[in-house]
């Protein structure tokens, strides 16, 4: 099989089920924004190459599940209103996320003022695959109707795991955080 087919030469290209769109369409937006944060993801893992703390492993574990998930995120929207859904999220696809952030989020040090994305190389490619997630869920809720609100409830969430796991990162890898300065 190769890796070129020639469908996509005149701008658009197919959703699952075969139905063809613009590649400008908010559905291959959202779900190449998915995919964007997904890559963005494997490069903080790919940061991490080298680096040694305890709990490295399970974070990679985890960001691997993740990374398949966000392709079952890409499927839900690539499938047209109507049809099957092949890989639909659950509400235990969310609720992973919120045990994760409960988690590593106890074992850091409450805020007292906004952090500027920063620190190591993986913490700080984890926030900015946070704000391609946030853009992900706006491009979703331009969508509107026939979205599922577990795609947006899940992007949500993922969006906070992504900034409690960059400052965890941060944190076990002696990356300082910068606090945002009020102007003098």
């Amino acid at each position: 099989m190769k890796i070129y087919t020639k469908t996509g030469d005149k701008g658009t290209t197919s959703l699952v089920y075969g139905t063809r769109v613009p590649k400008n369409d908010l559905l291959v937006e959202a779900y190449g924004t998915c995919d964007e944060a997904n890559s963005t993801i494997g490069l903080a893992l790919a940061h991490l190459n080298g680096e040694f703390f305890s709990e490295k492993e399970e974070i990679c574990d985890i960001f691997h599940e993740i990374q398949t998930t966000l392709f079952h995120v890409g499927a839900e929207l690539a499938t047209p209103a109507g049809k099957e859904v092949k890989w639909k999220l659950t509400v235990e696809d969310t609720a992973k996320l919120e045990t994760w952030i409960d988690k590593y989020d106890a074992e850091l040090p409450a805020l007292s003022n906004f952090i500027l994305p920063s620190g190591h190389p993986a913490g700080a490619s984890l926030h900015v695959a946070r704000t391609v997630v946030r853009r992900a869920e706006r491009l979703v809720t331009s969508i509107g109707e026939g979205t599922s609100p577990e795609v947006l409830a899940y992007l949500n969430r993922l969006s906070d795991l992504l900034f409690v796991a960059a400052r965890f990162i941060n944190q076990r890898l002696g990356s300082k955080e910068n606090e945002l300065h009020s102007k003098k």
